[in-house]
């Protein structure tokens, strides 16, 4: 059975920027016009990230002059999933890097075969 676990959006949004240093700056450093915030709810039940944007291996000679890219990471999803706080640490770092790998133009079908 799942427990309850409770994180203010403070402690959680800590947690997603620790996810976010976790990624090597090799990769960060090509992320572009993109904003990750944190919302406490998902549009739809069981969704724990969406990306919305432009991925960078999709973006042409046309692009510019656009609002950011981006990324949602749900608060509340994830705290139902999860039975302590190392499990939500470990799925907003899973998520985080879901989500991002979007921007960068990897499929879900890559990512569900790679484990993410």
């Amino acid at each position: 059975m799942m427990g309850v676990i409770e994180l203010s959006r403070e402690e959680f949004e800590g947690l997603v920027a620790d996810a976010l240093d976790t990624i090597p700056p090799e990769l960060t450093r090509h992320m572009d016009n993109v904003v990750i915030v944190v919302e406490d709810e998902a549009p739809e039940p069981g969704l724990l990230g969406l990306y919305h944007g432009v991925p960078l291996t999709e973006r042409g000679d046309w692009y510019g002059g656009v609002l950011p890219d981006h990324i949602s990471i749900y608060r509340k999803e994830i705290l139902a999933i999860c039975d302590s706080v190392e499990d939500v640490v470990d799925e907003v770092r899973l998520t985080v890097v879901h989500e991002i790998a979007h921007h960068f133009g990897i499929s879900d079908e890559w990512l569900h075969r790679h484990g993410y």
